[in-house]
């Protein structure tokens, strides 16, 4: 459900991060459904905390709700945001930023896909509105 953003009551500001420990995608942000929240995502980075190279996949999927952590379950693969990009060793890059914010609307999720286990941590910055 699309919240109407002009009759906002609350903004507040958020990051949180994960290191995935596999190499399946796993939910980084969830909206669970019905929650009557938007997220305005600000900025995605990863970081790479080994001494190789390691891809790093981040997308958008519909009705995928569930923790964070977890297999994205029940929808698809809306778009990918970043694909299969090449993190170098312990460094970081931006996947998304300002420039490219997007809105994470109920019942959808935030999936990351890691090319290493254990190899990439995530971080994304947000405005969750209500």
């Amino acid at each position: 459900m699309a919240v109407n953003i002009v009759n906002v009551t609350t903004i507040n500001g958020i990051t949180t991060g994960y290191t995935p420990s596999g190499t399946s995608a796993v939910v980084l942000l969830p909206n669970a459904s019905g929650s009557a929240q938007v997220f305005k995502i600000d900025q995605v980075t990863v970081a790479n905390l080994t001494s190789s190279a390691a891809t790093a996949t981040l997308q958008y999927y519909s009705n995928g709700s569930v923790a964070q952590g977890s297999a994205p379950s029940g929808g698809s693969v809306v778009s990918s945001l970043a694909y299969q990009i090449s993190v170098p060793p312990n460094s970081s890059l931006i996947l998304s930023d300002k420039t490219t914010a997007f809105y994470l609307v109920d019942g959808n999720s935030i999936t990351v896909t890691s090319g290493t286990a254990s190899a990439l941590s995530y971080t994304v910055s947000y405005e969750l509105i209500s």
